[in-house]
């Protein structure tokens, strides 16, 4: 992977920009939306504004609206940073949309990118033009929390967004959340004990550079313009993780497979995969109860996978607190990463910002 273009650390007072670039969830649930919104202003003391389409609710029949926001966004020097209301499955209509203008655009005005699931397709947007984005919270998901932003989210965002750390350890959770509350509920969600992240292959330390997202999303890139080549595959820690809908861990197998066959599994150093996204009304205790005893399901097909293309001392961490569970850390693409399946430790070796 060629060295992307690291954006400009955060300060107090700095303006950021929420948008809308797949589902309109912040326009249907606007409380939701301004609890985030002022849940990120206390946290880090920044001020938030909305691009000027950001809380309609027919963003599905406007995909040219919500790639001009984008566009605007990086195109104005008053917004640092810029973050995404939520993700859906829309987002791969903005590319039939996109000319080299628009990557040009955001190359020439680099500044911090955030979001997750859908929010994927963005990433590897800015990835083609060079860009180092971050793969992390959105407003409606984590930014928002009833009860309060949780502390593992502001850490990692303050580490990772403002405080140009060299090298950071990343944390992880006690518990996540994994229950479901609808978004016009002030209900807290009930918190589950995690069995911690789970090194289950490799023995070597090793260090590369992040590339990865959310599987459904991956899916959607995959032979466009904007899946890498396979030599930008070479040295990199894949980051995976699978969204609400809860996939299949026998089709998470099928999509470990079509990278094996690409070649990329024998060029990546590592991976990292997020917790299983899946959530439930209290009431669902028993589907509750079968999909958290699928999470094993994920690790065996990575695994299996791994073993078919040789490559059974790859280091493996799996039941990582990002992607659709909640809390969630940033995770900074192209930034030096590494992994000791000894320590059972995962840390930055660089700065994610300048």
């Amino acid at each position: 992977m060629n060295t992307l273009i690291k954006p400009k650390k955060l300060q107090a007072g700095d303006t950021v920009a929420t948008i809308s670039l797949s589902w309109a969830g912040a326009g249907l649930f606007p409380e939701r939306y301004e609890q985030g919104k002022k849940q990120i202003q206390e946290a880090f003391g920044l001020k938030v504004i909305e691009m000027p389409n950001s809380l309609r609710t027919d963003l599905y029949d406007n995909p040219q609206l919500r790639l001009d926001d984008l566009m605007n966004a990086f195109l104005n020097p008053e917004i640092k940073a810029i973050i995404t209301n939520i993700g859906g499955s829309e987002t791969i209509r903005l590319l039939l949309r996109m000319t080299e203008k628009h990557f040009q655009i955001i190359h020439d005005n680099p500044k911090i990118f955030i979001g997750m699931s859908d929010t994927t397709v963005n990433h590897f947007m800015c990835l083609k033009a060079g860009l180092s984005s971050f793969y992390g919270p959105s407003t409606l998901f984590g930014f928002a929390e009833n009860g309060g932003m949780p502390e593992l989210i502001k850490n990692s965002f303050k580490r990772t967004l403002f405080d140009n750390m060299p090298q950071q350890t990343l944390e992880e959770a006690k518990e996540f959340i994994i229950d479901k509350v609808r978004w016009d509920n002030n209900a807290i969600r009930e918190r589950t004990k995690t069995d911690g992240w789970k090194y289950i292959q490799g023995t070597d330390k090793v260090q590369g550079r992040l590339l990865g997202g959310c599987v459904e999303s991956l899916n959607m890139i995959n032979g466009t313009c904007l899946w890498p080549s396979i030599d930008d595959w070479d040295n990199t820690i894949l980051f995976l993780e699978t969204s609400e809908d809860m996939l299949p861990p026998e089709v998470f197998g099928y999509f470990l497979r079509n990278l094996g066959a690409q070649g990329i599994l024998n060029k990546v150093k590592g991976i990292l995969f997020g917790r299983p996204g899946g959530t439930f009304k209290k009431e669902d205790s028993e589907k509750k109860e079968k999909w958290l005893a699928a999470y094993n399901d994920f690790d065996k097909y990575l695994l299996k996978v791994c073993k078919e293309y040789g490559r059974e001392d790859m280091p493996i961490v799996t039941n990582m607190d990002f992607g659709h569970t909640v809390p969630q850390m940033l995770l900074p693409y192209g930034v030096l990463t590494e992994i000791d399946p000894v320590a059972h430790t995962v840390k930055f070796l660089e700065s994610p910002t300048c």
